[in-house]
């Protein structure tokens, strides 16, 4: 197999929004959206819907991205938490970045997805 050589992580959380919640979750959606706007270590980030379901689809260049990420909005997550429920959360990346974020992480259910073949341009 080729060196791997992309160092960036995704984290994708599930949040399942009860109907009569779904306006005050559109509006953290904003306030998600605005407070990492300024995060230079960001990739993309935004929030996918199915119904009742959202993700947050979001990349970072590095683990270490991720974790300013987290101290961003770890305030904002809280609230979220208050609204829907979070029914999954995934983490992908290469081992050394993951490696960097098991710690910190530790305390939630995540599934781990590491990255054994791939690039980025």
């Amino acid at each position: 197999m080729a060196e791997l050589t992309d160092t960036g992580v995704s984290f994708t959380p599930y949040f399942d929004i009860p109907a009569a919640r779904m306006d005050a979750f559109m509006a953290l959606v904003d306030r998600f959206i605005e407070a990492t706007r300024t995060e230079s270590g960001c990739l993309y980030y935004g929030f996918c819907f199915n119904g009742s379901q959202a993700i947050c689809r979001e990349g970072y260049v590095d683990g270490d991205a991720f974790l300013v990420h987290l101290d961003n909005v770890g305030a904002l997550f809280a609230e979220a938490q208050e609204i829907a429920t979070v029914s999954r959360m995934e983490m992908h990346g290469p081992a050394a970045e993951l490696a960097k974020l098991r710690e910190p992480l530790a305390e939630l259910d995540i599934t781990w997805y590491t990255l054994e073949a791939g690039f980025r341009p």
